[in-house]
């Protein structure tokens, strides 16, 4: 787990996993519901089923990534304070 509130961190992995789980199902089920017809059109749904759970997953890691960014520049700026306090 990468973030340090552990609610905020629960809910964002819950959330990861239910947008995998979209893709895979997404993916799979379409793919084979429209395989008899044409494997191209098949391959093509099946890629087109999957991007609402692609969008999820890149909204989820943008908002991981921000909050890591967050907390390594308080990070910083506690140091920096630290190092402008103990100059004469």
């Amino acid at each position: 787990m990468r973030l340090t509130n552990n609610a905020l961190g629960f809910v964002i992995n819950f959330l990861l996993g239910i947008a995998w789980a979209s893709i895979f199902i997404g993916a799979i089920s379409t793919f084979l519901s429209f395989y008899h017809q044409s494997f191209f059109f098949a391959l093509l749904s099946a890629s087109m089923a999957m991007l609402p759970g692609i969008v999820a997953i890149l909204f989820l890691e943008h908002i991981i990534t921000s909050k890591e960014k967050y907390a390594e520049l308080q990070k910083q700026t506690k140091l920096l304070q630290l190092l402008l306090s103990k100059e004469p």
